[in-house]
């Protein structure tokens, strides 16, 4: 198992950051590599709650069904899938701070057989590389649905 995270400052409030991540349409906005993502179980976001997302992996769009392990209102989610041999398990956590929020935003991927271990680098190499992305673009979604900004 590999595991990579990032931390980014928001300024917007842990309910304000919460909301928006516990939606899944907005995953596409933050996200880098997301074409859709949609929910397939009933609101609210919940442990348990499923969802479906459809990703743009190395030239290929790939389906993969997500599972809500965690929903802690404006503290932490924490969701899982499983996507052609390899489960990653992403969380983020949210901490107030003074003018907003740090978010950390982690994953660990892990290769389900011996025959996918040798990709299990390959795959957190490029989890790593979006990242510092995924968090800019969540920093700026953010952003842009503040009170006086344009969305």
């Amino acid at each position: 198992m590999r595991r990579v995270s990032g931390t980014v400052f928001i300024a917007a409030s842990p309910a304000e950051v919460y909301a928006f991540l516990s939606e899944p349409t907005n995953v596409p906005r933050w996200q880098t590599g997301v074409v859709s993502s949609e929910r397939t179980s009933p609101p609210p976001t919940v442990a348990g709650s499923t969802g479906k997302v459809v990703l743009q992996v190395m030239g290929q769009r790939v389906t993969a069904n997500t599972t809500v392990l965690e929903a802690v209102p404006d503290r932490r989610l924490a969701l899982t899938t499983s996507v052609s041999g390899m489960s990653v398990l992403g969380s983020l956590d949210l901490v107030a701070t003074e003018g907003g929020t740090k978010l950390t935003f982690s994953s660990e991927v892990k290769a389900e057989s011996i025959f996918m271990a040798p990709l299990e680098r390959m795959v957190t190499d490029a989890v790593e590389k979006d990242m510092d992305a995924s968090l800019a673009r969540l920093k700026a979604a953010l952003a842009n649905d503040q009170p006086g900004h344009g969305a």
